[in-house]
């Protein structure tokens, strides 16, 4: 298992990394286990998306062994709706799972938030 690294990237530094991938593949070079990155364009999409309350259960769930989404409430105190929509986004966003018996947990070894000021951002109307 490798780590998820959430970060704020313009289109053009995506498009950048590919490239560079691309050529290190083409050359033959045996490239180690990839991260996943999860890219946001602007640091309000990365906070919209991923969230203090969504923080909070990524951090619960790295803490325990894999538990009903209704269990997760229970411990966390919260209420089940609430938590249920920020599970099955954290779902889509692939930094939780379910397993074979459908209770959450994350796969990751590590999350890290990289949020630099100097990283490019684009003005949103």
């Amino acid at each position: 298992m490798s780590k998820a690294i959430i970060s704020i990237s313009d289109w053009s530094a995506s498009v950048q990394g590919l490239r560079e991938l691309a050529r290190r593949i083409d050359a033959g070079e045996r490239l180690p286990d990839a991260d996943y990155h999860l890219n946001f364009a602007t640091p309000s999409q990365l906070f919209s998306e991923v969230t203090p309350k969504r923080l909070e259960l990524l951090y619960h769930l790295k803490q325990h062994d894999p538990m009903t989404v209704y269990r997760l409430a229970k411990e966390i105190g919260r209420n089940y709706s609430n938590v249920h929509a920020d599970i099955a986004r954290l779902l889509e966003l692939e930094l939780v799972e379910k397993d074979d018996r459908g209770r959450v947990f994350v796969p990751w070894e590590d999350i890290e938030i990289h949020a630099s000021l100097n990283a490019p951002t684009r003005k949103v109307a």
